[in-house]
């Protein structure tokens, strides 16, 4: 059976972050938390980080120490409170001012969006959520160390990381990568992007939240990116970095539908709002001298498959499908594998193209509801990290035009495509120009590298 919200609350009143430890045993640093889902399910997942140098651990303190596992387990609450989703969260592990407080409330209503639309969830009323905390004692003070001047790259084995380290290569930075859980197009990527001996994360989650999740308690996406964020934030600290750089860009700012009047985006933790809240915060209560941003940011996703284009030496490494991810593939059937597949086609050759995905996405049955998925036509976007709306038929109308221009085949399932998609839509041609050209001023990249990235934006 299937619980509802509303009995899982009544039955779960609190959700307690009850402690955690951090323990360095040789290179290692383990981190372990204890959440309870009252009265009676105690969650207890962990965080391994690897192949740190003793001599820097021994170099923070215990306050640093501390500060960043219990901020680790903060985030990672979200993955176990969504079991039953109480409407009370209490912090036992650590203090919290009020101005905490409110951001994680925040982030926690926005980054949970879709949990909430998917389970039809009413999160409106003031009272839906009270985090409370112990006050500080007195206001902590982040012992400032000084950093080197190096990036530390969060790298999921996507196109967009992999152009990440293209384009730190091509600004002569100093960096290194971070792979949290890494699986092998991670690995291989990291591998041809010059990271030679990465960082690896291993997180660990509590098995019973699965056998809750088959006997019934709720389930949904939790702002995975967000965790990760403050998972690069902490590895900045421990391994001596000054810049955790990510590769969100600037498509993930649409939403994917309204809900209760608020718009749910399953990339909210990828957005420029988070962004920008996130350096806030880091800034006053995690790290100090540490900048993170998104090197992509000014970009829309079919600017990033254009440059992403001439990094060949990518192409069999990379994967971005979600579905086949772990056997290293593309599963060639969801909206992910369909998004990039016509973001990347206007830029690369058809036969490239069939090497990397194994075949013409384009000519498969059943396109016509997924390109109508990713255009919103039947329901709310895909709840997956895809390109916007504008640039789906952008891409549709621009991968037509060059297959006819260079000979290559139509095939029956794009021509209704353009029959039934793209013919309703006027001047496709200024659309395309003006995504491939545009830019936004929204992003906190430093001058160089933005003044890099600007310098490659024009018509093909």
């Amino acid at each position: 059976m299937k619980f509802t919200a509303e009995e899982l609350r009544r039955r779960h009143l609190r959700f307690v972050y009850r402690s955690y430890t951090a323990e360095r045993t040789g290179n290692r640093l383990e981190l372990r938390f204890h959440f309870r889902l009252e009265p009676d399910i105690d969650f207890r997942p962990g965080i391994a980080i690897e192949s740190i140098d003793r001599s820097r651990i021994d170099e923070l303190d215990a306050s640093t120490i501390n500060r960043l596992a219990f901020h680790l387990g903060l985030i990672e609450m979200l993955s176990y409170w969504k079991a039953a989703a109480p409407r009370q969260v209490v912090i036992e592990a650590g203090a919290l001012d009020q101005s905490q407080m409110r951001w994680w409330r925040e982030v926690w209503l926005r980054g949970m969006g879709e949990f909430f639309y998917v389970n039809r969830i009413d999160f409106r009323s003031p009272d839906y959520l009270e985090i409370s905390a112990p006050a500080p004692r007195a206001r902590a003070v982040q012992r400032g160390l000084r950093h080197a001047r190096r990036s530390l790259v969060m790298l999921s084995g996507g196109k967009d990381s992999a152009l990440t380290l293209h384009e730190l290569h091509k600004a002569g930075e100093d960096f290194n990568c971070v792979m949290l859980n890494p699986l092998p197009a991670a690995s291989g990527v990291a591998a041809i992007g010059g990271c030679s001996h990465p960082i690896v994360v291993r997180r660990t989650l509590d098995p019973l939240l699965f056998e809750l999740n088959a006997r019934g308690y709720l389930n949904g996406h939790t702002p995975f990116s967000a965790l990760l964020a403050i998972l690069g934030l902490s590895c900045a600290e421990l391994f001596d970095y000054d810049r955790v750089v990510v590769s969100n860009e600037r498509s993930a700012d649409e939403g994917n539908v309204s809900f209760l009047d608020a718009d749910i985006n399953h990339q909210y933790s990828k957005t420029f709002a988070f962004e920008t809240a996130m350096r806030g915060y880091a800034s006053q209560y995690l790290t100090r001298g540490i900048s993170y941003f998104s090197i992509l940011r000014p970009l829309f996703e079919l600017q990033v498959c254009r440059l992403f284009a001439s990094c060949s030496e990518y192409f069999s490494a990379f994967r971005s499908c979600n579905r086949a991810q772990n056997q290293g593939a593309w599963c060639g059937r969801c909206p992910k594998c369909l998004s990039v597949f016509i973001s990347l086609s206007p830029f690369v050759a058809l036969d490239t193209m069939r090497a990397i995905f194994g075949r013409d996405l384009l000519e498969q049955d059943g396109l016509m509801p997924l390109v109508r998925g990713l255009l919103g036509m039947d329901g709310p976007k895909p709840f997956e990290c895809v390109g916007t709306r504008q640039e789906t038929l952008a891409g549709l109308h621009l991968t037509i035009q060059r297959r006819r221009a260079r000979g290559e085949p139509i095939t029956p399932a794009l021509t209704q495509v353009e029959r039934e998609v793209l013919a309703p839509h006027h001047d496709l041609d200024a659309l395309a120009r003006s995504i491939l050209t545009a830019w936004s001023d929204n992003h906190y990249l430093p001058a160089d590298l933005a003044a890099l990235l600007k310098e490659q934006i024009s018509l093909p």
